[in-house]
């Protein structure tokens, strides 16, 4: 380790607390210390690795800054509950890391300075702050994921503000099944920057019952956009359901988001993929799919997968999906009346727990799961 000669060497920390509301300050603080202790006696060592994964630290204002001028050789990172205190500051700088990931972590600013070899970034859980990230010199950025659960109070996210400085290929949204706290935007010079090379568009995780129309944006703002997942599900056992918890912590009755695109007659020539998890034969399905097959001429495939279920999740009522021949062929006719399309419809069922690595990573699994839709 000292002489760098290990090709390939992962250091983790796991304090084995996985519930962070139940963490204590304090802890936080000692386990943070007594991991400066060791890697401040072994800074060579320390500095032959290539990947950190740490959890539940709360460091000195310095520290991770620190480990990263330590750590050259370091190609991923990994922070879970780690921060320098409330309200602090994390600079970024490193000029071989690969792959970043900030899970809640309590941090006002993430400012992501001079990464160059940068290409992938999961940012998850900045309940507290507003448009926390600051994207500097990222030219490699080409995978993003962001996951957060919006309150009543929190203002909506513009992706072409939060994600200023980058054009990323492939982004992944988690709504946590509550509110939605991207905000649709009409189509301008930064959010086109954004979303210029935007190739694979998965959402996830939206609430039941509300409009999708709005996520036809995305197809305003990326025109070599190719592939696009959408997951409608209310997984309850992540979800807070006490009524009275819920108005007491501000979560929002309303979750959906109302948006009319100013262009009625848009064409996309790129879309050849649309795959829909949680697909009932409501209107709110059937007209979003029907937006969808009238401004992707060149859609190939349209999949529409049942209800996920979830082992740990309540039982829910059985849906309205397309059990049987007649009902699809039913279904076909409501989506396709008046609009020429040649896309082929794939139906899938029982979507079961074992089932969701294929909407978190469709595009290397969709493949290989086709029969299923068959």
């Amino acid at each position: 380790m000292t002489a760098h000669l290990v090709e390939d060497v992962k250091f983790s920390v796991m304090t084995g607390a996985y519930d962070i509301i139940d963490m204590v300050e304090d802890d936080l603080v000692t386990s943070a210390r007594n991991f400066m202790l060791f890697f401040d006696a072994c800074p060579s060592e320390f500095g032959g690795l290539t990947a950190l994964d740490l959890e539940n630290l709360r460091f000195g204002e310095s520290d991770i800054s620190n480990v990263l001028i330590t750590c050259k050789r370091l190609k991923r990172l990994r922070l879970y509950n780690c921060d320098s205190g409330d309200c602090s500051t994390l600079p970024v700088e490193h000029s071989h890391l690969s792959e970043l990931s900030i899970v809640h972590c309590s941090l006002e600013r993430v400012m992501l300075n001079w990464l160059p070899q940068l290409t992938r970034m999961v940012f998850e859980g900045w309940l507290q702050f507003q448009d926390p990230l600051l994207i500097g010199h990222v030219p490699l950025l080409e995978a993003v994921s962001l996951t957060n659960l919006s309150l009543s109070y929190h203002k909506m996210v513009k992706l072409s503000e939060f994600l200023s400085g980058s054009s990323i290929r492939d982004l992944k949204l988690r709504f946590c099944s509550e509110k939605i706290w991207v905000q649709p935007e009409c189509p301008t010079q930064c959010l086109a920057s954004v979303f210029r090379q935007l190739r694979f568009l998965n959402i996830v995780d939206l609430p039941e019952g509300y409009d999708l129309t709005w996520t036809m944006y995305f197809l305003e703002a990326a025109p070599l956009l190719k592939e696009l997942y959408i997951t409608v599900w209310d997984h309850e056992c992540k979800m807070e359901m006490d009524e009275e918890k819920r108005k007491e912590e501000s979560y929002s009755e309303n979750k959906g988001v109302e948006w009319d695109s100013a262009a009625a007659d848009f064409q996309h020539h790129s879309l050849v993929t649309l795959v829909m998890f949680g697909f009932e034969s409501e209107d709110c399905f059937v007209s979003y799919v029907r937006r969808v097959l009238a401004a992707a001429v060149n859609l190939e495939d349209v999949f529409l997968c049942c209800g996920l279920e979830c082992d740990n999740c309540p039982d829910k009522k059985p849906g309205r999906y397309p059990w049987t021949k007649r009902q699809r062929i039913s279904l076909k006719k409501r989506m396709t009346a008046g609009i020429e399309s040649f896309a082929i419809f794939h139906y899938a069922t029982n979507m079961r727990t074992d089932h969701l690595k294929r909407r978190e990573y469709p595009k290397c699994t969709l493949l290989e799961a086709k029969n299923d839709f068959l």
